[in-house]
């Protein structure tokens, strides 16, 4: 497990202050449609560490750690150099922007941008998101990938074992893409979920 003390002790937010990239500059959607993932284009960074912090320390919600290591198709073999981008409701279940948020509006103000180590490495601090009011979708984090050369695609959604939303038929209904996406979460002393996850590229995802 990452010891999360030292995990993120050299992130910032200010790393969105780097100069940005465009859509323009990049492939297209792959596996078919892929809703708003232009967005993640929208404010990243040229810049990127394989790990990041969504929120600020007085973010209301509960702390969340999610890391992973990312693989080439064959499972086996870590991908480096391939960027995660994640983004996922606030504490009352809405995609809400920040005070003068100019970027991926749409995606609320809890996003951000890793690319993986050359171990394959990601890992990402946010808080626990909520689902959405009044409807019985299970809490969730968006991801998409970008590989540079082939293009962006989305992959299942980071869902939560203990959630009481996640029924067994939402289960049995994910498509894999990437590999499951359900991940089980432990509280640490501190009170912080942790949680992991490891990304196969390309699984389940056509035309990649």
């Amino acid at each position: 497990m990452i010891k999360k003390s030292i995990l993120f002790a050299a992130i910032s937010l200010s790393v969105l202050t780097a100069c940005t990239q465009t859509k323009n500059q990049h492939e297209k959607a792959l596996g078919g449609p892929c809703e708003d993932c232009e967005l993640m284009f929208e404010g990243m960074p040229r810049q990127l560490s394989w790990q990041t912090t969504l929120a600020m320390p007085d973010e209301p919600g509960e702390s969340l750690i999610i890391s992973g290591t990312m693989y080439q198709p064959d499972g086996k073999t870590p991908a480096p150099g391939v960027v995660l981008y994640v983004y996922h409701t606030d504490n009352t279940g809405l995609y809400s922007p920040a005070p003068n948020q100019q970027h991926g509006k749409r995606h609320g103000h809890l996003r951000g941008w890793m690319k993986t180590d050359a171990q394959g490495r990601y890992a990402f601090k946010t808080i626990r998101p909520a689902a959405y009011p009044n409807q019985a979708i299970p809490q969730h984090i968006h991801p998409i990938i970008y590989q540079e050369g082939k293009g962006y695609y989305w992959i299942d959604d980071f869902l939560f074992e203990d959630d009481p939303l996640l029924t067994e038929s939402e289960k049995s209904n994910q498509l894999k893409r990437g590999g499951t996406g359900v991940i089980s979460l432990t509280k640490d002393k501190q009170g912080v979920w942790m949680g992991t996850r490891d990304i196969i590229l390309g699984l389940n995802i056509t035309n990649h």
